[in-house]
């Protein structure tokens, strides 16, 4: 690389990280939380035994995972408005991350749940516990710590698609990376810089993963 390459590298550091840190984390961390929320709330429809509310989580489940995650933003930003329902670029990415994230999840959780063992609600049954204390009390603790790995890589994997909303204008961290490199056209710098950003909050965001899964298991076996 050229002392101008290099130049152009440290001017946009800050400014890359920044809108990381405003921008791509936020993004991030709203529609991972909102999502898992949603994912909980399918996963229970879907193992309900009323037909109507089961076939609906299935449907939507079906829908999420079967149409890629662009097309689904797309119709939020730009479908939509067709309806009269207009959303600014950052709240239109949550959305549809976070309905994303909803319908990959809730099958993680789902099976979460389920591998907590029959015995665990005999025995809240036989204490005189309520199914929603049962649940709140005993099994989601459990499945929780049974979701981590495949939750954890939802994260990850919803980090690298936070990149996918620059498409619909929100300055995050591979739209700042595209507008300071079109001046000049040295895109495979800055895009490099903003590779190696995601890579590193990835990297971060495995090394809590099995911090997290350490700890879960040292409590386990106490």
């Amino acid at each position: 690389m050229d002392s101008t390459t290099w130049a152009l590298i440290r001017h946009n550091l800050w400014p890359m990280l920044e809108a990381t840190l405003t921008k791509t984390l936020p993004l991030t961390a709203i529609s991972f939380v909102v999502g898992l929320a949603i994912a909980l709330l399918v996963a229970l429809a879907r193992m309900s035994t009323i037909r109507p509310l089961s076939a609906a989580a299935r449907f939507y489940i079906s829908i999420i995972r079967g149409t890629p995650l662009l097309v689904q933003l797309f119709i939020i930003f730009f479908g939509l408005p067709q309806l009269g329902i207009v959303f600014e670029p950052f709240p239109a990415a949550v959305i549809a991350f976070s309905l994303n994230v909803g319908g990959y999840a809730a099958e993680v959780v789902r099976a979460s749940i389920l591998s907590v063992a029959h015995g665990q609600w005999e025995a809240a049954h036989a204490l005189g516990l309520s199914p929603v204390q049962t649940m709140g009390s005993i099994v989601l603790p459990q499945a929780a710590r049974i979701a981590v790995p495949p939750l954890s890589n939802t994260l990850i994997s919803l980090v690298k698609d936070t990149s996918l909303a620059s498409t619909i204008m929100v300055t995050e961290l591979l739209r700042v990376a595209q507008t300071a490199a079109a001046p000049t056209f040295d895109f495979f710098s800055l895009y490099g810089v903003a590779a190696l950003y995601y890579w590193v909050i990835c990297l971060i965001l495995g090394f809590a993963q099995t911090r997290l899964e350490t700890r879960l298991a040292r409590h386990v076996a106490r």
